[in-house]
């Protein structure tokens, strides 16, 4: 492998192409005229060619020469803006937060957390990556992203998980269903209803249906559903039942279009929280968006 130009000397060959002026370019460059002398033998060495044709007092530059001239300016500009970038992240109060967030968590708990974070660091960069949990495990162990608010995820090592809340599966049904007029759930008649869930891939489709295992039940006949909200417009009307969480379902279930109701005698409990690498430092931007999470939902902590 061949070595690097060195970027000194790189400069210096800049100056003395624009002054033709080894004197002038010593100047500069704050060298003596001997040091500028024998920077460009060395480039000449290090290129292989000859880069200078000395007239006198004066120089100009060859073929080769004009030739590097070009890669040389654009070099200098390159390095010049790296370290006009680096400056401006090392700024107080400057840098990047690059986030994942379940699209339920998206819609009801990000907009409030990251209005709070920008009136704290508004020159930071944010980016938003909306997924499933599954994804965003797969978005924090590429590297992607730095935090994600998420449910907990089992069995993997590489992250660790920042607790906020734990929410509480329900049926959701509309104000007209059977079960809502009776105030309860008839267990025979579970898996004989229409069952409109969030998609299949996720991790909550997941844990309904171990739960519904281990309660000796098969959800046979399923709507999936990849939004949120389509899901809740199709329970108003009437199209079949969902399990979702009733925070998810606030507004509809204090307007009365729909109705929470248990799932059974035992509960289907998830946790919620932040997710990162393990071992990975925090800084204190993040941790001010951390504690803007947990501010967000303390109303959702029982």
């Amino acid at each position: 492998m061949k070595e690097l130009l060195d970027s000194r000397q790189l400069r210096t060959f800049v100056v003395l192409a624009r002054t033709g002026s080894f004197t002038r370019t010593a100047q500069e460059v704050f060298l003596t005229q001997s040091a500028v002398s024998h920077s460009m033998k060395a480039l000449e060495n290090d290129t292989g060619c000859r880069l200078l044709d000395r007239l006198g007092k004066n120089v100009a530059l060859t073929q080769a020469g004009e030739q590097l001239l070009q890669h040389a300016q654009k070099i200098l500009a390159e390095m010049e803006s790296a370290r006009g970038s680096l400056a401006h992240l090392g700024k107080w109060g400057r840098g990047r937060l690059r986030l994942g967030a379940s699209t339920t968590a998206c819609q009801h708990l990000i907009p409030p957390v990251l209005h709070g974070f920008k009136e704290k660091y508004p020159d930071y960069v944010i980016t938003l990556e909306a997924g499933d949990t599954l994804d965003l495990v797969g978005a924090l162990l590429q590297h992607r992203i730095d935090l994600a608010l998420s449910l907990e995820v089992e069995k993997e090592p590489q992250l660790e998980f920042h607790p906020l809340f734990e929410d509480e599966l329900h049926f959701l049904v509309s104000p007209q269903h059977p079960w809502a007029r009776a105030g309860r759930v008839e267990r025979a008649e579970i898996p004989r209803e229409h069952h409109i869930l969030y998609s299949k891939n996720s991790l909550t489709f997941q844990l309904i249906e171990n739960y519904f295992r281990r309660e000796q039940m098969v959800l046979n006949t399923v709507i999936e559903v990849g939004s949120m909200e389509a899901t809740k417009e199709l329970v108003k009307l009437g199209l079949g039942v969902s399990i979702l969480a009733p925070w998810i379902a606030k507004k509809e279930i204090e307007e009365g279009s729909l109705v929470a109701l248990p799932l059974g005698r035992r509960r289907l409990l998830r946790r919620w929280g932040i997710l990162q690498k393990r071992g990975r430092p925090r800084g204190m931007a993040e941790e001010t968006f951390i504690g803007l999470c947990e501010a967000a939902t303390a109303s959702l902590r029982g």
